[in-house]
């Protein structure tokens, strides 16, 4: 999806419906209703969403003013580390009835709704849930004439909730598939000694997350150098090149030429993943 500058200095709202994803992710992993049961959803729950990676979608829209989930968080309390990496504000919700159905949906609504008419300044919603009663909000949101974006498992999101954004992603997509095939887990049982992986250089990481994540959200490979370093930016507030052993991002970007391409542009020089 293309923005013009003007869209992408405007900042960007995220609500998780943090359960209804967890959920989804879980009868995935563990069988279609696993999560139902009282006995399993009812207990400390085993971390299964990346956060980060959520939250880098996000950023790739614009600085992210409001990151709030809806939860019962009694329950995962598993993930109070990647939650607070991610910035993440928590809104707890008990459930007031024997249904154990908290309300998400409804107060991230009512809270969408509100936050859009009090601040001006934000050009994109993005909605973490699958349910079609974000339906409603959407067309709200549409009028308003903000941006929004779904994200939601491929197995759990109703198509027409998908189809009423602006833009929807897989959360599947967002996440980096890891073989665990038996075939895949008997190879390295075979190969048990195993060199030490190489180390990871963080300056080159964010760097190419942040030209990947721009890339992908414009449609196009090639991407503004100065883009990238808000991105990077946005990715890690905390960064800062001569950390890393770089005098500026344009020498940094020259050191990591096995990493990206550089190549000049209109108005900025423009760098492309190799």
């Amino acid at each position: 999806m293309n923005r013009s500058d003007s869209e992408e200095s405007r900042s960007v709202a995220l609500y998780w419906d943090f359960e209804n994803l967890h959920a989804g992710l879980a009868e995935v992993k563990f069988g279609e209703g696993f999560y139902g049961r009282s006995d399993s959803r009812f207990k400390p729950q085993e971390p299964l969403i990346d956060i980060q990676a959520v939250v880098e979608l996000a950023a790739s829209f614009g600085p992210v003013a409001i990151n709030r989930a809806y939860c019962n968080w009694q329950f995962f309390g598993r993930y109070r580390d990647a939650l607070l990496q991610g910035g993440v504000e928590l809104i707890q919700l008990f459930s007031p009835g024997a249904s154990a159905k908290n309300g998400a949906d409804i107060k991230l609504c009512l809270d969408a709704t509100e936050d859009m008419s009090r601040f001006d300044h934000i050009g994109t919603i993005i909605i973490v849930g699958g349910d079609s009663d974000f339906m409603p909000v959407a067309q709200k949101i549409k009028a308003a004439g903000r941006t929004l974006v779904g994200i939601g498992t491929r197995k759990n999101t109703n198509r027409h909730w998908a189809k009423s954004c602006h833009e929807f992603r897989y959360y599947e997509n967002l996440v980096e598939e890891v073989d665990e095939s038996p075939a895949a887990v008997e190879g390295e049982a075979q190969n048990s000694v195993q060199p030490p992986p190489a180390p990871v250089d963080p300056a080159a990481d964010i760097l190419k997350r942040a030209v990947r994540l721009l890339s992908e959200t414009k449609g196009e490979a090639w991407v503004n150098k100065g883009a990238t370093w808000h991105m990077i930016k946005r990715l890690d507030p905390t960064f800062d090149t001569k950390d890393h052993g770089h005098a500026s991002f344009v020498e940094m970007v020259k050191a990591l030429d096995a990493v990206v391409e550089m190549r000049k542009g209109e108005s900025d020089h423009q760098l492309r993943l190799r």
